[in-house]
This record gives C-alpha cells, sequence and structure tokens, in this order.
C-alpha cells in the first residue's frame, strides 16, 4: 500500500464514520449545492483528519499530489477540505514543480471555499519561497479561468511586509475592469490586507483609480483605514 492509498484509507474511514445527513443538507445548501457533504463540521474535520494522519510517514511531494488527485476525485467536499488542510501542513515539502499541482486543484471542483485556501496555502507559499514563481501568477492573472485569476490576485495574502506591492497593485489595475463578484471582490480583499502594511499606498491606489476599481473593491480595499472589523478610523477616499 502507497503511503497516498494508506492515508486516503485513514481519512475516509473517520470522516465515512462521522457522516451526518441531518447536517449534510445545509451545508451543501450554503455551498448552493455545488457539492454534496458528509456533514462533518470544520472543527471536527481538523481533529479526524489529525488523528487520521498521525501514525503516517513524513510524505514525500509525489506522495502528497497521489493523495490530493484520490482526495479531488471523491464526491463529497469534506475531502476537498482535507486536500486543502494536507496542503496548508505539508506545502514546505515541496519544491517549485508543485505548482502545477496546485493549478490543477485550482481549475478543479472549483468554488471559494478551496480555491482562497490553495491561493494562500499553496500558490502564495510556494511562490514566497520560491520568487521565480512571480512569473506563473502573471500568466494566471491574465488565464481565462477565472478561479485562477482569483488566485493569482490573492496569493500574497500573507506576505505582509514581503508583499510585491508593484505586482499587487498591477492585477489590481489589470482586473479592475471585471464584471465578475469573485474578482471584485478579491482585488479588495487583497488591497485591504496590504493596507495593514502600508495604509498610504493602498489609500493613494485606490484614489488614483477611483473611476476604474468597482464599489465593492472599493469598499473592501478601505475597510480597516475605514474603521472596519476592528480598523483604525482614518480619513475616507471620496
Amino acid at each position: 500500500m502507497t503511503w497516498a492509498s494508506e492515508a486516503l484509507e485513514r481519512i475516509s474511514a473517520r470522516f465515512e464514520a462521522a457522516r451526518d445527513p441531518e447536517r449534510a443538507a445545509p451545508m451543501a445548501k450554503y455551498m448552493r449545492d455545488q457539492f454534496p457533504f458528509l456533514g462533518i463540521p470544520a472543527p471536527e474535520q481538523r481533529v479526524l483528519q489529525r488523528e487520521a494522519m498521525a501514525a503516517l510517514a513524513r510524505p514525500s511531494e509525489g506522495d502528497l499530489g497521489e493523495l490530493l488527485g484520490h482526495l479531488w476525485e471523491l464526491p463529497e467536499r469534506e475531502y476537498q477540505y482535507a486536500g486543502c488542510g494536507v496542503i496548508a501542513r505539508n506545502i514546505s515539502l515541496c519544491g517549485p514543480g508543485f505548482i502545477h499541482t496546485v493549478r490543477t486543484l485550482v481549475s478543479t471542483k472549483s468554488w471559494w471555499d478551496t480555491v482562497d485556501s490553495l491561493a494562500k496555502n499553496g500558490a502564495g507559499a510556494l511562490v514566497f519561497r520560491n520568487p521565480e514563481l512571480g512569473a506563473t501568477m502573471d500568466r494566471w492573472v491574465a488565464s481565462e479561468d477565472m478561479w485562477l485569476r482569483r488566485t493569482a490576485i490573492l496569493h500574497q495574502l500573507a506576505f505582509k511586509e514581503r508583499t510585491d506591492a508593484d505586482r499587487l497593485f498591477r492585477y489590481c489595475e489589470w482586473r479592475a475592469h471585471e464584471q465578475e463578484f469573485f474578482i471584485r471582490k478579491a482585488i479588495g480583499w487583497a488591497l485591504r490586507e496590504y493596507s495593514k502594511v502600508d495604509a498610504e499606498a493602498v489609500r493613494s491606489f485606490v484614489g488614483e483609480h477611483e473611476g476604474e476599481l468597482s464599489g465593492l473593491s472599493k469598499r473592501e480595499a478601505l475597510l480597516w483605514l475605514n474603521g472596519g472589523r476592528g480598523g483604525k478610523r482614518t480619513a475616507t477616499v471620496v
């Protein structure tokens, strides 16, 4: 039995034992009935997954790719969440070539719940350690796949002071014309996170692109600067 097969067997055994149809229905409805659910709340999922993986040896990059492929083939959404957790905990074991696996996962069974995790803990973590992958993000932000564009915009969410501000602002400017809600939201979210590092830069960018950015992007970008969600209230851009 391969590492991936054993890991899958351990995860699925615990998840199936915890199946709860009464909870599954509202969970699926929250995700617009795009995916079936087992009905396992997120905190319980994490506990079960830790238990399942505890006795396993350290995986190789190939092991991880194989397991992720299996998890993405299963219908219930909790298995893709498990895959996102596997990436978050093991991405440091992966080299720059793993970006191709992340790309496949972003573009498969795509919705914000997995894509946002993959953007931060998959693509973002790889780019952080391998800056040459910024060129890959440049291609993704121009992709016909909306979820790859969103991933590129969001991949620097955890970079803080190491954010490539020029790349961030360039992506936001390139995609500002889009009507797609998930892109407009991503632009605002990415700018909001960077506002915690350089408030003046974000304020200036929003002001300079007042006519290009959507109302949603501007509201999200300035949320902390305007006192939302615990942020310090400062002057607004009008």
